[in-house]
């Protein structure tokens, strides 16, 4: 980063974070010599919570068979991460990033390496996801459901390798919380799923190079947590790591000082980072899913260990997942909303298992399932494992009593009507001051027709290294809403850093199918934008208050639907479960119209449906003035099954 993006951090923060922020600054100076510390351990160290034969055995077959195709791809050396495919991962280097062919260094102290910067060590994220070794709980899982010890060693093998490869303080993993958390969990799983494995006690608790690697990142987490205006889904991360570890290796002198801070942190950021509707504060759906999971995996960790959890834990998690439960479409989509990069909590399911099925079969088997639940058609493996650390979670808390489509708090707000489904956005830019994982979407719209995305959210596509591309993705003219002046409405300060945040307010919400909202990010203009959905028209309503000024109201479509625009019209057409479904949109006469798909100079027409992948789709660009011009009115028309569209 360069330094102006550091003053513009700074200002972001207020006195007890910057103080916080230099005790860390020199904290991590001192730490050089803590590498070559060594743990003490106690002498009983048992690992007693293995899944039984029962529990196993009861995992559904599609699940175990799409869980054993991954890991089959797994030791043939085969995984994805992030659109790069890898083929080495045998015997892999944990250093090496395969995307730009560079490798980070290894033999240096951790806090010297300047891991932001591409030139130095790659692409951090390439380097980093292989060693959260979830790739391990899905071959240690493998085992566990077929008892082939192949599986085992190669976990095994894949264990010892990294920790000689990454000794305490050197090299590239031993910078960030999240990425320490996140592998911490992990190992816990990889040992309880190995549980029947006669090697496993020599793996872990019997293994001083283990024993060795467990404390150190476990101290680190207690001497380096996310605070302040860091503190969103990585100090869950952080928190959740260092509970499972403490209950499951409860190994070390430090263990019941480090489970209480954890599970004392857990609860209060749990409560910090999601609003009283159960959404996440982010703003940013995927994060929704990942704190959920690190929660639930952290708890049950502890209610497994005989750790009394606050009740107001468990209330969040269930407030999160009946959120979950009403906000997905019929196809169990949540929004595409902020950003989204691919990250999981634990896995232990294979490549083609819903993780947002997977949380409400676990939300089912802990709270119980409400009867105006989407039903969820599949199981999965890690629903089955949670089972067996515990079910049936008594919560003294009034649940919905029906499908809720109004978050006030979260300014989400879902119309639906028949297999449409519409995310109307007039909630807060982000969470915190710097609202790291925010777009600059407010007032968008998301629709979809049977699950397929008609009017999309472009994603996130990438964080780091592309610049260009990070600023489209999360653009105000990459999203469906209007742009003013040819500027974002919020003020990017950086890849992770909003410096000015617009305001939303919304006026109507789901009355019963209307919504309205505006913001003023364009002060002293104001945008304010109304919804409307019923037998299959949503009407779209533009206005800006005050002086005229250039705009562009841009609409961008899911990859799945081919578009043909004529003058003020365009037709829609895809196909769904092998049907061909269509659709028409008459745009605002006051504005010129044209199609855009996959143009570079700048970004325009793309969609990424996972972090590192992005393809061309169809993007409609009005451009003209609004103000003056009065109301812009949109409205798309879902035609029924078999009939044409009109000419």
């Amino acid at each position: 980063m360069d330094p102006s993006w550091y003053l513009r951090r700074l200002s972001r923060m207020g006195p007890a974070e910057i103080a916080g922020r230099v005790t860390d600054v020199v904290r991590k100076r001192q730490w050089r010599g803590v590498a070559g510390e060594q743990a003490a351990w106690l002498p009983d160290r048992r690992f007693a919570r293995v899944p039984g034969e029962d529990v196993l055995a009861a995992v559904p077959g599609e699940a175990v068979k799409d869980l054993l195709d991954t890991a089959e791809r797994l030791m043939d050396g085969h995984a994805e991460y992030f659109g790069v495919e890898r083929d080495d991962l045998v015997d892999p280097d944990w250093s090496y990033d395969p995307k730009t062919g560079r490798r980070a260094p290894s033999d240096v102290y951790s806090f010297d390496i300047q891991y932001r910067s591409e030139e130095t060590v790659g692409d951090i994220k390439q380097i980093w996801e292989p060693s959260r070794h979830q790739h391990l709980t899905v071959l240690a899982a493998a085992y566990a459901l077929t008892g082939e010890d192949r599986y085992a060693e190669r976990v095994a093998a894949h264990l010892k390798s990294w920790w000689a490869a990454n000794p305490p303080m050197r090299g590239v993993h031993w910078v960030s919380g999240i990425e320490i958390g996140i592998r911490l969990l992990s190992w816990v799983w990889v040992r309880r799923l190995l549980g029947g494995w006669a090697q496993a006690p020599a793996l872990f608790e019997d293994n001083p190079v283990a024993l060795n690697q467990i404390w150190h990142h476990q101290r680190w987490l207690a001497a380096f947590g996310s605070r302040g205006s860091s503190a969103n889904n990585h100090v869950i991360a952080e928190d959740a790591g260092q509970l499972a570890a403490a209950c499951a290796f409860d190994w070390f002198p430090e263990s019941g000082r480090w489970r209480a801070s954890a599970l004392e942190s857990l609860d209060k950021m749990l409560r910090h980072n999601t609003y009283d509707s159960g959404l996440n504060r982010e703003l940013a759906t995927e994060y929704h899913g990942l704190v959920l999971e690190l929660g639930l995996a952290g708890v049950l960790e502890a209610k497994a260990a005989g750790v009394a959890v606050p009740e107001s834990t468990w209330l969040v998690l269930l407030r999160m997942t009946d959120a979950l439960a009403s906000i997905v479409d019929n196809r169990l989509r949540p929004p595409r909303q902020g950003d989204a990069d691919d990250g999981f909590g634990l896995i232990v399911d294979g490549d083609e298992t819903s993780r947002w099925a997977s949380l409400l079969n676990t939300g089912e088997v802990l709270f119980g399932r409400l009867d105006w639940w989407p039903e969820v058609r599949s199981g999965d493996v890690r629903t089955q494992l949670f089972s067996a650390l515990a079910k049936d979670i008594r919560v003294d808390a009034t649940r919905p009593v029906r499908r809720r489509d109004d978050f006030a708090d979260a300014g989400m707000t879902i119309l639906r009507d028949g297999e449409i489904w519409a995310r109307c956005d007039g909630g807060p830019h982000g969470f915190l001051s710097i609202a790291a994982h925010a777009h600059a979407d407010a007032l968008s719209v998301e629709v979809r027709h049977d699950g397929v995305d008609i009017l999309a959210d472009p994603g996130t596509y990438c964080y780091h290294g592309e610049p260009k591309w990070r600023s489209y993705f999360r653009s105000t003219a990459g999203h469906n809403t209007l742009e003013l002046s040819g500027t974002d409405q919020s003020v990017s300060g950086g890849p992770f850093l909003w410096t000015k945040h617009a305001a939303t307010l919304v006026i109507a919400a789901g009355t019963p199918s209307r919504w309205s909202a505006e913001h003023d990010g364009y002060s002293p203009s104001v945008h304010r934008r109304s919804v409307e959905l019923d037998d299959s028209k949503l009407h779209i309503f533009d206005d800006v208050r005050g002086e005229t000024r250039p705009c562009r109201l841009a609409f961008h479509f899911g990859p799945a639907v081919e578009v043909v625009l004529s003058g003020g019209t365009a037709t829609l057409s895809w196909t769904v479960d092998g049907q061909d479904r269509t659709a028409s949109i008459d745009l605002p006469p006051q504005l010129t119209w044209s199609a855009h798909r996959g143009e570079t100079s700048p970004p325009l027409g793309w969609y990424s449906a996972g972090f590192g992948r992005r393809e061309p789709v169809w993007t409609l660009l009005g451009t003209g003035t609004a103000g003056a011009e009065g109301t812009l009115t949109t409205e798309l028309t879902f035609d029924p099954v078999g009939e044409d569209p009109p000419l």
